[in-house]
């Protein structure tokens, strides 16, 4: 059992979660995620290890309200408990000093991405961040970004903060003057393939981190496989990142909404009985 010890939301359907993991926040790295479960039928989820305090003990979720599981994690209180969590699992991030990385988060991609950028950041790195969303209401962790960049560029599809546009729009006017030694990408599989597709066009080598399908974590069940080249690869164990150049997106993408009607029947089943209570 693992107690929260802080909650805060950070917008609409999204909460940033203190949690006590001793052994999780002494040993996760930048890149690293964990599988959390509530109650003993509940089932397993991947979320991102965005902080961790090892005075404290505890490590930093950020959790948003999708399916039934998410939403039992974000209707917890401080003081109640999220009934297990795993890790830390996936390959950590490869953090060296390459000169200049061009990061790029979408949405909800900005808790993985936190971490990313402070290990490039304290590498040596310059760091430029581009964080993108919808609109100025789900744009999430923007101080802390903008904290760890050299430079910070919000852009939302509405205008309503920052600049106006795709984060594509951003990256292109960020390339046309700056040489890129390294771009990685984080935030939903459209984005990040469009992010691949624009940054192949100017040689720039790329990385994103996949949100796959997953059950255990650990590379038996195979729900979370993905087409890397001319190979099978498991985001749990041999990711969750890869080469952006490499892989398959359109199998990817049609592998995210595989259970998308199983999902939806399951939350309208919860939130009826919810209502009910």
């Amino acid at each position: 059992m693992n107690k929260i010890v802080k909650k805060e939301k950070l917008a609409e359907r999204i909460y940033r979660l203190e949690v006590e993991a001793p052994l999780i926040a002494a040993s996760r790295k930048a890149g690293n995620f964990i599988i959390a479960r509530t109650g003993k039928l509940g089932e397993r989820i991947p979320l991102t290890v965005v902080d961790s305090d090892l005075d404290k003990g505890t490590i930093t979720l950020v959790v948003q309200e999708m399916g039934v599981s998410s939403k039992k994690i974000c209707a917890l209180n401080e003081g109640e408990y999220i009934t297990d969590l795993v890790g830390p699992l996936g390959r950590p991030t490869d953090i060296k000093k390459v000169g200049t990385i061009l990061a790029c988060a979408g949405g909800l991609g900005a808790a993985p991405m936190l971490p990313i950028i402070k290990a490039f950041k304290e590498a040596g790195n310059r760091v430029i961040t581009i964080l993108a969303a919808r609109s100025k209401d789900l744009l999430i962790l923007k101080e802390e970004l903008a904290a760890n960049s050299d430079e910070f560029i919000i852009m939302t599809d509405d205008g309503t903060e920052g600049k106006k546009g795709l984060i594509t729009v951003g990256m292109e006017e960020v390339i046309a003057r700056e040489k890129i030694d390294e771009c990685i990408a984080v935030g939903p599989g459209v984005m990040m393939k469009f992010c691949a597709l624009t940054t192949k066009k100017h040689n720039i080598p790329t990385m994103v981190s996949l949100n796959a399908i997953m059950v255990d974590g650990t590379g038996m069940c195979g729900a979370c496989r993905v087409t890397v080249g001319d190979e099978t690869k498991f985001t749990c164990v041999d990711g969750p990142e890869f080469d952006a150049h490499k892989i398959d997106f359109d199998e990817f993408l049609l592998r995210l909404g595989g259970y998308k009607d199983q999902e939806n029947v399951l939350l309208e089943n919860f939130e009826k009985s919810c209502k009910l209570k």
